[in-house]
């Protein structure tokens, strides 16, 4: 009964969340054609908004937690685990004072609309993941724009979702670059629960009733750590800590 109602649920939701792509691409391109960035970078805001609504169709119930004052006036590195596409919205919604961009790979630059738009033009990365000619240089000139402009990169260091829930490895060369381009950097450790679940049986139909839960665990000055690889694995140990697959 309940995979019957997911079906119902999941064809609306497609609609208007593809009804909601359409109407903001045209609202990006102005803004970021006429007003700027910040215009832009608004419209985007609103866009994540509006997505994540999109999800309560399915009966998505969302809960940031973040008992921490985080600087709007130096760079962020925020990590987090990964497990389905709708980790980004969230992230970029709540996080929307700290300008959240994204490592992305170069297949979503091209045919979502809004989406790839904002790959493109709002400051997000995109990489070919199977050349490292490309990846590592392009990786690297985003970490000096990180640290000039003083807004935050977001990076899933497992390098791919988890389907289940369960975290996988964090590769480390991403975050090492990062951390060697941007050296005034604070890192922000991001536990995302829940995500997964809407993906459980595939694209279609969609998970329901999901709790999709966003912990922000203490933010680390990347000043106060000289051995960089002990770091990365504190801050693995304290996103998969509280992970509830």
């Amino acid at each position: 009964m309940q995979k019957l109602v997911a079906y119902i649920l999941t064809s609306i939701y497609a609609v208007v969340f593809l009804s909601t792509l359409v109407v903001f691409h045209p609202i990006q391109w102005f803004c970021y054609n006429v007003l700027g960035y910040q215009a832009h970078k608004i419209s985007v805001d609103w866009l994540q908004f509006f997505i994540m609504r999109c999800t309560n169709i399915l009966g998505t119930r969302y809960t940031f937690t973040n008992p921490h004052t985080i600087s709007k006036d130096t760079p962020l590195i925020i990590v987090s685990n990964h497990q389905s596409m709708y980790d980004i919205s969230p992230i970029m919604w709540y996080m929307r004072k700290h300008h959240p961009k994204f490592i992305s790979k170069k297949e979503l630059g091209k045919g979502i609309p809004s989406v790839s738009y904002n790959l493109r033009h709002g400051g997000s990365v995109l990489i070919d993941r199977k050349n490292p000619r490309q990846s590592l240089p392009a990786i690297l000139k985003f970490g000096e724009y990180i640290e000039e402009t003083k807004r935050s990169a977001v990076i899933f260091p497992e390098g791919t979702r988890s389907k289940d829930g369960h975290p996988k490895p964090f590769q480390t060369k991403g975050l090492e670059m990062l951390f060697k381009k941007i050296p005034s950097a604070t890192i922000v450790p991001i536990t995302i629960n829940n995500s997964w679940k809407m993906l459980r049986y595939g694209k279609f139909p969609m998970g329901i009733g999901n709790h999709i839960q966003l912990t922000v665990h203490e933010p680390l000055k990347l000043t106060n750590f000289d051995d960089k690889q002990k770091l990365i694995k504190q801050i693995e140990t304290t996103i998969c800590s509280c992970i509830k697959p």
